[in-house]
């Protein structure tokens, strides 16, 4: 089980507006031209201190495709051996680099980016498992490069908010949370999000974000229990966490790609209760009641599709030399990887990256 480890993600971004520059230009590549790609290239092109530099992708006329449409300078793609993520990683001008591949890819492109020198975000799920996690944070130490999960959800500002509220006491002393996440994903192996090879499941693809509500009102946890519903072909098409602490706190998380569910994250203290209105990934409102008291509510805009704050903490980072986000450190990634590593030994979920691990 991981180690609880002291919260740092209650700081808050330099700059109110995300939009406002923090420093020089940084020329950006893309690897991957999928769905996230497209919805996050949306919200970078808004940074005015970011240039859409170059995209690369395993066919060429995705990459032109994608790079016409964006407005990217520059695109790759697989050629003579030499995969298109190597050939961007190689460009000199490129400052940073966003990895957008599915879950088991990531390992080995960012891999490949940061031994190049570059920075980059890789997209959540971080890794497969614990080991290439581990890796990764290894070498961008030892390159003195910056390194970041988007985990996206983290810098908006409803969370942000929701987390200093309950570490300001209106809440009293924390003693529970719930979180849940769910939708009826269409069945099709060869979707990434059902193939057992790409890191499919609702583990790797959902459960961050309930997750984030426990991590950032009490800490990690100090035991696990998980229950999950695999399917025939050993991905998890829904699972069950519960978190203990030895304070005797209690967390309880669902995620599930074969039902809808509310979405809703309650953070319950001695004094009062937290509920989340509009999602528990992009809160668009929060409702606070002390005691019986009637309820107070908060409401919060978003720019873009929320993207936009996360992006503005990498651009500030390594404009200023840092090699980790304090709201995203490096710890947090780890400890998380740690984290599913456990609820996979206890459901018996296994990729085939973790076949590298065993030898």
């Amino acid at each position: 089980m991981t180690r609880h480890i002291e919260r740092t993600w209650l700081s808050l971004q330099d700059s109110t507006d995300p939009l406002a520059p923090t420093g020089r230009s940084l020329n950006w590549g893309v690897v991957a031209t999928g769905g996230i790609a497209r919805t996050v290239v949306r919200d970078l092109a808004m940074l005015p201190d970011a240039t859409l530099l170059a995209v690369s992708s395993r066919f060429a006329s995705n990459a032109e495709e994608f790079a016409s449409e964006f407005g990217f300078r520059r695109h790759y793609a697989d050629n003579g051996g030499i995969p298109g993520y190597v050939a961007l990683a190689r460009d000199p001008d490129i400052d940073v680099v966003y990895v957008a591949t599915p879950h088991a890819q990531h390992y080995e492109v960012a891999k490949a980016v940061i031994a190049a020198g570059k920075n980059v975000l890789v997209e959540k799920a971080f890794t497969i498992n614990a080991h290439e996690a581990q890796e990764l944070v290894d070498l961008a130490r030892e390159r003195g490069v910056f390194l970041m999960e988007a985990v996206w959800s983290r810098f908006l500002p409803s969370i942000q908010r929701a987390f200093e509220i309950a570490g300001s006491g209106e809440l009293g002393d924390v003693r529970w949370v719930s979180a849940d996440l769910g939708f009826p994903a269409p069945r099709d192996p060869a979707h990434r999000i059902w193939a057992v090879a790409a890191g499919g499941g609702a583990l790797l693809d959902l459960t961050v974000y309930p997750l984030l509500w426990p991590l950032g009102t009490l800490g990690f946890p100090d035991s696990l229990t998980a229950l999950g519903a695999l399917n025939a072909d050993g991905v998890d098409e829904q699972n069950v966490l519960a978190l203990g602490y030895t304070g005797g706190q209690l967390a309880t998380l669902t995620s599930s790609l074969r039902a809808h569910g509310p979405r809703v994250a309650t953070v319950a203290g001695t004094e009062g209760v937290l509920t989340t209105v509009g999602g528990i990934n992009n809160p668009t409102e929060l409702t606070v009641r002390r005691g019986w008291d009637p309820p107070r509510s908060e409401k919060f805009d978003v720019v873009g599709r929320g993207y936009v704050y996360e992006l503005r903490e990498v651009t500030r980072c390594v404009q200023q030399g840092d090699p980790e986000s304090p709201t995203m450190p490096w710890a947090h990634t780890l400890n998380t990887m740690r984290l599913f590593d456990g609820v996979r030994q206890q459901l018996g979920i296994r990729y085939p990256n973790d076949e590298r691990v065993a030898r």
